[in-house]
C-alpha cells in the first residue's frame, strides 16, 4: 500500500515539476500527460503520437573498457594529430553548462541540444521497426528517473527498444539474444556516425540522475533483454541479459538451490547494477557487484562488441576490463550480457533484532560483531526516526529506538551459535529487546521492516521528495560518522532518517523535503554536503553503492584527486571520442588534460 501511494505521489510531483521546467525552457509548449497507458502485450512500441507504453520494468546498462587503449595512445601519437579539447567542451555537445563541477549546487541538469537528423531516425526505424517511439509521454517517462530528485531540461528525442524475438520467429541459426545484441550494435554505430548522444536505460531505480538526457538524443531501453542464456549449476554461474531483475533471477534460480547474493532496491536490474557497481545488505558477506561478475559483453561507442574475459573463476590474463566497465555508468558502452557468480542457498538462517539507546551504541555493536569473526550475512541499522516511519506506514508498534537487524546463515547449529554470540555482544553494549526468528514467515515479516524502509518514509510526508545520501567510511569510523551526522540531522527542521549497511561502513540518510520550497531543498543539500565532507575527511567515499551520475560529480576531485579524474577522462576519450555515451555523467566537466 505504501509503495503504491508513493508511486502515485511521485507521478503527480514529477508532472508539476516538469511543467515548470518546460515553461522556462525553449522546448515545445504542447501539453502532455504523465500517466501512461499499459498493456499486457510485449509487442507495440509505436512511433505514433498516441498509445505508447513502457515495457515491463527492466534494465539497461552499459559499462566499458580499457586502460589498454590508454597504453596504446602514447604521448607521441597524441601529438601526431589534433585532438579535441576535453575541457568542458567537445565538437559534439557545444557550450554545455558546467553542471556537476566543483561547488555546483544545481540539481536541474542543463545541456545543449542537437537536433536528431531525419537520416538517423530513418536508420533507427529500419533497425528497430516498431520498437521505437517519438511519443512525448514515453520520452518524458524515460527522461525522469523514478527515485531521483535530479531533473534535466531536456528529455530523449527518441526511445528505442532492442527487440526480444520470440522463438517462433527465429531461424535455427540465430538465437534471440544475438539479434538484440546486433540491434544495439547497429543503433550505436548510427548514433556515433551522426554524433548523437545515447542514454542506456533499465529499471530507472538509480537516484543520482544516471538516466537523465540533458542533451536529448537516443534512449536505449533494454527492458526486453531479460533472458537467462545459460545456467551452469555445477560451475555455480549464470549468463543473463542486462534487463533481467535480480529478484526475477533469484526466482529462476531457487529450484536449483542457488541464488545471486546482491539485493539492492526492488526493480533494479542486472545491467544497471553493473553500471553503478551496486551492492546491498549482503555485501558484508558476499561483496559488491565488482566481486560477483565474472565477465561482460559490451557494445562500445563505435558499435564493436567486446567480451571482457573468459568464464573461469579467476584469471591473470591482461587488463581487467570487466572491473573497468563495472561502475562506468553507461559512459563507455552498453552492457548486453553478464556472467554472474552464484552462491548456494544456505540450509538455515536466523534473523535477529535488538534496540539501543543511541545510534553510536548500535554502530559499535555492528563493528564488534564483524571483528569477532562471526560470519554475519547482514547487519542493518535503523535510527529511531526510521523505526517511527515503519510504525506509521505498516501499523506496527516497534520500540522507536535505534535498531540493529542481523541475519546469520549456515547449518542450524552454526546459525544458532552465531545468534547467541551476537546476543552476548549486544548485552555488553547497552542493547535490549533482543529477539530472533527461525520460522520462514516470521523472518520475512522482520525483514520487511528493512526492505520497505524507503517507502515507509514517504508515509510520513507523502507529497515530499527524498534526497538520499550514500556515504561509506572505513568500518572503525562508522560510529563516529553516524553520531556526527545525527547531530546535524536532528537539529534540522526537515524529517531525516538513517538506514545503514552497518557491516561494511555504508549508511544512507533519507532527507524529506518539499520540492516546491527552495529553502527546504537547499537545507537538504546542506545536510548532504556535511555528511559527504565528513566521510571524505575520514578517508571514506561520497558513494558506497549508488554511483556518481550527475549528483556526486562535484565531490570526486576532493575524493580521488585530479590525476585520477584526468586518467578517467583519457580512457573515456580513447573509447568514446565523440562523447556520445551517456554524456554529462560520472566525470566532472571541469576535468581537462
Amino acid at each position: 500500500m505504501v509503495l503504491s501511494q508513493w508511486l502515485s505521489r511521485f507521478r503527480i510531483a514529477s508532472q508539476t515539476a516538469f511543467s515548470t521546467l518546460r515553461n522556462s525552457s525553449s522546448s515545445s509548449p504542447s501539453p502532455f500527460r504523465i500517466f501512461r497507458t499499459h498493456t499486457s502485450s510485449l509487442a507495440a512500441y509505436s512511433v505514433d503520437s498516441g498509445g505508447a507504453r513502457k515495457p515491463p520494468f527492466s534494465f539497461l546498462w552499459p559499462a566499458s573498457l580499457v586502460p589498454l587503449s590508454v597504453a596504446l595512445i602514447s604521448a607521441g601519437s597524441l601529438a601526431a594529430q589534433p585532438q579535441p579539447s576535453l575541457c568542458d567542451h567537445d565538437s559534439n555537445l557545444e557550450n554545455h553548462p558546467r553542471i556537476g563541477g566543483k561547488g555546483s549546487t544545481d540539481f536541474v541538469v542543463k545541456g545543449s541540444h542537437k537536433q536528431v537528423p531525419k537520416e538517423l531516425l530513418d536508420e533507427l526505424k529500419a533497425i528497430c521497426q516498431d520498437k521505437m517511439t517519438l511519443d512525448f509521454d514515453e520520452r518524458y517517462f524515460h527522461g525522469k528517473p523514478q527515485n531521483s530528485f535530479h531533473k534535466a531540461v531536456n528529455i530523449p528525442d527518441v526511445v528505442v527498444f532492442p527487440r526480444q524475438v520470440s522463438h517462433s520467429t527465429l531461424t535455427f541459426i540465430f538465437p534471440a539474444y544475438i539479434l538484440s545484441e546486433e540491434e544495439i550494435s547497429r543503433i550505436v554505430k548510427s548514433c556515433n556516425k551522426h554524433k548523437i548522444p545515447i542514454v542506456p536505460y533499465g529499471g530507472a531505480t538509480s537516484i543520482e540522475g544516471h538516466t537523465l538526457a540533458p542533451h536529448g538524443g537516443v534512449c536505449v531501453d533494454l527492458s526486453d533483454m531479460k533472458k537467462v542464456k545459460a545456467l551452469h549449476v555445477e560451475d555455480m554461474d549464470v549468463i543473463v541479459e542486462p534487463g533481467i531483475g535480480w529478484m526475477e533471477l533469484n526466482e529462476y534460480l531457487e529450484p536449483y538451490g542457488l541464488f545471486f547474493p546482491l539485493d539492492p532496491g526492488p526493480g533494479a536490474t542486472i545491467g544497471g547494477m553493473c553500471a553503478t557497481r551496486c551492492s546491498g545488505s549482503l555485501a558484508a558477506r558476499y561483496g559488491t557487484m565488482r566481486d560477483n561478475v565474472i565477465n561482460l559483453k559490451v557494445v562500445l561507442a563505435n558499435g564493436e562488441v567486446l567480451k571482457t574475459a573468459s568464464r573461469a573463476r579467476k584469471s591473470a590474463a591482461g587488463y581487467d576490463l570487466t572491473r573497468l566497465m563495472i561502475g562506468s555508468e553507461g559512459t563507455l558502452g552498453i552492457v548486453t550480457e553478464v556472467t554472474l557468480r552464484l552462491q548456494k542457498i544456505p540450509p538455515h538462517s536466523v534473523v535477529a533484532m535488538c534496540n539501543f539507546p543511541t545510534v553510536k551504541d548500535a554502530a559499535d555493536v555492528a563493528i564488534a560483531a564483524m571483528l569477532s569473526g562471526i560470519q554475519v550475512s547482514r547487519v542493518e541499522l535503523l535510527d529511531e526516526v526510521q523505526v517511527k516511519a515503519v510504525n506509521i506506514a505498516n501499523g506496527k508498534n516497534l520500540p522507536e529506538l535505534p535498531t540493529l537487524m542481523f541475519e546469520f546463515t549456515g547449518t542450524e547449529a552454526y546459525a544458532h551459535e552465531q545468534t547467541l554470540m551476537v546476543q552476548k555482544i549486544v548485552l555488553e553494549h547497552n542493547g535490549s529487546d533482543f529477539v530472533f526468528a527461525k520460522d520462514p514467515e516470521a523472518k520475512k515479516e522482520l525483514w520487511k521492516v528493512r526492505k520497505e524502509a524507503l517507502w515507509a518514509c514517504f508515509a510520513m510526508e507523502p507529497k515530499y521528495e527524498a534526497m538520499i545520501t550514500d556515504v561509506c567510511v572505513p568500518l572503525s569510523k562508522l560510529g563516529e560518522l553516524i553520531s556526527k551526522s545525527k547531530e546535524q540531522l536532528d537539529a534540522s527542521d526537515l524529517i531525516c532518517t538513517v538506514i545503514a549497511h552497518a557491516g561494511d561502513g555504508n549508511f544512507h540518510t533519507v532527507i524529506l523535503f518539499d520540492p516546491n520550497v527552495e529553502e527546504q531543498r537547499k537545507e537538504a543539500e546542506r545536510l548532504n554536503n556535511i555528511m559527504v565532507n565528513s566521510a571524505l575527511s575520514m578517508e571514506g567515499t561520497c558513494t558506497g553503492e549508488h554511483g556518481v551520475g550527475t549528483g556526486k560529480m562535484k565531490y570526486l576531485e576532493k575524493e580521488l584527486g585530479i590525476e585520477n579524474l584526468k586518467t578517467m577522462k583519457k580512457i573515456k576519450d580513447a573509447l568514446d571520442p565523440n562523447n556520445i555515451m551517456n554524456p554529462g555523467k560520472l566525470i566532472p566537466p571541469h576535468v581537462c588534460f
